[in-house]
């Protein structure tokens, strides 16, 4: 599959690969979900906490992305089994929970109908979501035909075309049916 857009006059191109899983692999990935779920709720809670402070005192108060990255800072120190994973697509999952807060905010401020709105960010739930992570190009290389990820997770994607070029990033994800399957974005 391939989807194209075009940015600042050069097109991106994204092309989406299976992937092929041992079970260390698929055991790494859904703990790296799991950190990166418990992340985004953190990220909501901290979100709705700060609403509330703003409502309550009358103040002006943001609760924006370099006050997540302080909580993610914060809550890596105190807490190995967060740790353990990659900061990477932690951080990542950061900067997408900003951008879905801005456009909802954004959405009521245009007042658009409700049912066009998009909705604040919601709290994921363990056995709803599907895993998704991405990662910027520090956090994944392409050796050897493999794909390695941050946080030493190897996959191997099956290549059923070449890349026209290096990628930029890569989002990992898990459909509904249990596929996994590595979407890179290119520049062509």
């Amino acid at each position: 599959m391939t989807v194209g857009a075009k940015a600042d006059g050069a097109g991106c191109a994204r092309y989406t690969y299976r992937l092929r899983l041992s079970r260390s692999a698929r055991r790494a990935l859904e703990a790296e979900w799991d950190r990166c779920r418990w992340v985004w709720n953190e990220c909501v809670a901290k979100s709705k906490a700060v609403y509330q402070a703003a409502r309550a005192s009358g103040e002006r108060l943001a609760c924006g992305p370099a006050r997540l990255d302080r909580m993610l800072t914060e809550a890596r120190r105190s807490m190995p089994w967060l740790r353990e994973g990659a900061s990477v697509p932690q951080q990542q999952l950061i900067r997408d929970f900003g951008k879905s807060r801005a456009k909802a905010l954004k959405d009521i401020d245009g007042r658009l109908p409700v049912r066009q709105r998009a909705g604040m960010p919601r709290f994921k739930k363990k056995h709803e979501a599907e895993p998704t992570l991405n990662y910027t190009k520090r956090g994944f290389r392409l050796k050897d035909g493999r794909l390695h990820l941050a946080g030493g997770i190897v996959v191997r994607p099956v290549w059923s075309r070449e890349l026209p070029g290096p990628p930029s990033s890569v989002r990992v994800y898990r459909d509904s049916v249990g596929h996994w399957y590595a979407s890179f974005v290119t520049t062509a």
